[in-house]
């Protein structure tokens, strides 16, 4: 997204101020192919919850994910493969609920649009009619073309992901980058011209050499959204728990961490034990009488 002064006319708390000025309805997917036309950077987070996602939306970021990635940070899976439609379509129609202004995306998770077009077509409806999300996205280039063509022939924007596709992490035996050499290289280009060729509306390049997602961001006319792969794609995803300094552990190199969310709610709730164990909470003003 383009850098905006902090003044009060146009801070980051000002939806006004943001993405070309569009807060008086939902981003859609003809504000996102201007973007790329003006060469305006934007952002992009994923999102679980209503009220995660209000203030998501709130602090103007045009775009949220409903992402798999629900699997591993908010439910406690091992990886993003165990989602189901049901809990995606259940988060999804939360996120939604809980903003006005951003476009909604969900995941279509893994097994739900793999055996072929006419799957695919009968589980993104359903979170289009259910959920109420803006757009759907799925992982695989060429190996999903058929599966985009048929969604947008019938009406439901696809956000396309290449790359390092984490529903094919047994395949790949891990998270390792992708693209790396001439034979991969060119496959990446592969997909990507396929999925825009099937009609997506941008693309997700996923843990891929900054110098390849550059040239796919040249050669198409979609959208380009990185993570970990590079500064030259039309806009940045990151996981939100990532972040805001939520999830444990080692975090992966592309992430960059703008809070530590998880140390101040482990204060806050320390800080709450204290005062019940030593009868300072609740006080009077907390009482009724």
């Amino acid at each position: 997204m383009t850098h905006v002064p902090n003044t009060p006319d146009s801070s980051p708390a000002n939806p006004k101020a943001l993405y070309g000025g569009k807060s008086s309805r939902r981003i859609t997917v003809r504000d996102i192919a201007a973007a790329k036309a003006r060469g305006e950077k934007w952002p992009m987070l994923t999102a679980y919850d209503a009220m995660t996602a209000s203030v998501f939306d709130e602090s103007g970021i045009p775009v949220l994910l409903v992402g798999d990635s629900m699997g591993n940070c908010h439910l406690g899976y091992d990886s993003t493969v165990p989602v189901t439609m049901d809990e995606i379509a259940v988060l999804s129609a939360a996120v939604v609920r809980g903003t006005q202004r951003a476009l909604v995306v969900a995941d279509l998770p893994f097994g739900s649009y793999q055996e072929g077009p006419v799957q695919a077509l009968r589980n993104a409806t359903r979170l289009v009619k259910e959920a109420g999300v803006g757009a759907i996205k799925l992982e695989g280039g060429e190996r999903s073309a058929g599966q985009i063509r048929l969604l947008v022939e019938a009406g439901i924007p696809v956000m396309a992901h290449i790359g390092l596709t984490p529903q094919s992490v047994n395949a790949f035996g891990g998270y390792p980058v992708q693209g790396r050499g001439e034979e991969a290289a060119q496959q990446l280009l592969r997909d990507a011209k396929a999925v825009q060729d099937a009609g997506a509306f941008s693309v997700v390049l996923e843990l891929v050499p900054a110098e390849l997602a550059a040239e796919v961001t040249r050669t198409l006319h979609i959208p380009t959204v990185g993570i970990g792969a590079g500064r030259e794609c039309d806009a940045q995803v990151l996981v939100w728990t990532d972040m805001a300094g939520m999830t444990p552990g080692r975090l992966p190199r592309f992430v960059k961490q703008y809070a530590h969310l998880r140390e101040t709610l482990g204060e806050a709730a320390r800080a709450f034990g204290a005062e019940v164990v030593g009868e300072v909470y609740p006080a009077e003003e907390h009482s009724f009488h």
